[in-house]
C-alpha cells in the first residue's frame, strides 16, 4: 500500500525548489548590494555589509508578500 502517491513527491520537488529559488535570491541581493556599496565607495566594509543587510531585508519582505 502507498502512502503517496509519485505526485506528492513531484509537489515537494517543486516546493523545494522554490524555497531554493527563494534563498537565493534574498542572498544574491545581499551579495550584490554590499558589492556595489564597496564599488561605489563605502568607506568600510562594515558600511557595505549594511546596505547588504537593507538588501536582504527588502528581499526577504518582497519573499513573504509574493507567497
Amino acid at each position: 500500500m502507498r502512502t503517496c502517491p509519485r505526485s506528492c513527491s513531484r509537489s515537494n520537488a517543486r516546493k523545494a525548489a522554490e524555497v531554493a529559488r527563494d534563498l537565493l535570491a534574498m542572498l544574491g541581493a545581499f551579495a550584490l548590494a554590499s558589492a556595489l556599496a564597496g564599488a561605489l565607495g563605502a568607506v568600510n566594509l562594515g558600511t557595505a555589509l549594511a546596505f547588504g543587510q537593507i538588501a536582504f531585508a527588502i528581499a526577504v519582505v518582497y519573499v513573504m508578500l509574493r507567497r
